[in-house]
């Protein structure tokens, strides 16, 4: 799935670590987490396949933000967190 700047997204609520030993490079702090995205910045390799030495396909990888408060509670609202995201654990909400 591509999604274009400004697009609405959701962060999957996935925990593939409870069956067995994954890299995973998105933060648990933002999983089923609503957020915005930035920029594509491109398509590269999977880490989390890289990782284990096996084949990895190409994913798109993206700039998402966040609201703080979204996450965590923070006096400033307004607070924002970027965070590099790859394309499969995105959806849209």
């Amino acid at each position: 799935m591509i999604f274009a700047a400004g697009e609405t997204v959701r962060v999957k609520n996935a925990w593939p670590e409870a069956s067995g030993p994954v890299h995973i490079r998105t933060p648990h702090y933002v999983r089923g987490v609503v957020g915005e995205v930035v920029r594509r910045l491109g398509e590269f390799p999977n880490p989390e396949e890289l990782a284990f030495g096996r084949p990895a396909e190409r994913l798109p990888l993206y700039h998402v933000r966040f609201r703080k408060d979204a996450i965590w509670p923070e006096p400033k609202p307004d607070d924002e967190l970027l965070i590099e995201i790859f394309g499969h654990w995105l959806e849209r909400p």
